[in-house]
């Protein structure tokens, strides 16, 4: 099982490793053999200009493709593994309680992948990802959000992720 420290790595949980794994194993097996054979299918029912079974089968090898490059990029970087401490220092596998702009919000600090369907989810590596990680609970900050506007943060709870 892959990990790595690095900051630009994913945090998994292992169900989350184990449900990608499994998913990219069925894609880049039997899911290309199944649109390979779709595609010659649809290539012997004739002229490919204007064969909408064929570039359907086309379009949807290009995301099956697509999605194989994403899953072996993230299976391979991912550090997999126990949820952090819980020592209300924010970081990757954290679920953080927050005011935002004067919101209080809720969501995980994390990859979308790790399947937390009941919140927000947003990347360490977005601008308030990157803002609020090794924060701790009561600090204030702010950051510059993409439309150039600052906003302003306070951190109220940092709990690990539990799946």
């Amino acid at each position: 099982m892959p990990t790595t420290n690095s900051a630009s790595a994913a945090w998994l949980t292992q169900e989350a490793f184990d449900r990608l794994q499994t998913e990219l194993t069925q894609l880049s097996g039997p899911g290309r053999a199944e649109i390979v054979a779709k595609i010659e299918q649809a290539r012997s029912e004739g002229d490919l200009k204007e064969n909408g079974g064929y570039h359907a089968a086309k379009d949807e090898q290009g995301k099956i493709e697509a999605r194989i490059r994403q899953l072996s990029e993230l299976l391979r970087t991912a550090h997999v593994g126990e949820a952090p401490a819980d020592d209300g220092i924010v970081e990757q596998g954290m679920v953080v309680g927050a005011t935002i702009a004067g919101d209080k919000t809720r969501f995980l600090l994390g990859s979308r992948e790790v399947g937390a369907t009941d919140m927000e989810v947003y990347s360490e590596r977005s601008p308030l990802g990157m803002a609020i990680m090794g924060h701790k609970i009561g600090d204030k900050i702010s950051y510059v959000a993409p439309n150039g506007k600052t906003i302003d943060v306070e951190i109220l709870s940092a709990k690990p992720y539990e799946s």
